[in-house]
């Protein structure tokens, strides 16, 4: 199976306590990240609640989530980073 890159952005105390967490249960970060992948894309779900996002803004998150998906290929796409993505919620 090839495998792939990805890079993600994470504060870093969130990054060190992961890592933490990571080595006191005997896995890899690398290990628990691709555990989650793979298990979205075989529930085709979130496999947890995002209990911190009101349930009324869901379908707004969807709707951002295929909006970039259709739009990727577009240069003119403006593009929010993780932060800015939660703040717009957090704001609504």
């Amino acid at each position: 199976m090839a495998t792939t890159t990805f890079s993600i952005r994470l504060d870093e105390n969130v990054k060190k306590q992961l890592d933490e967490f990571c080595s006191n249960i005997g896995i890899t970060t690398n290990s628990i990240f691709s555990l989650f992948a793979n298990k979205v894309v075989k529930e085709r779900r979130i496999p947890f609640e995002i209990s911190d996002v009101p349930p009324q803004h869901h379908e707004w998150i969807l709707a951002q989530l295929n909006q970039r998906e259709a739009r990727a290929s577009d240069p003119e796409t403006v593009w929010y980073s993780h932060d800015e993505f939660w703040e717009k919620v957090k704001g609504l």
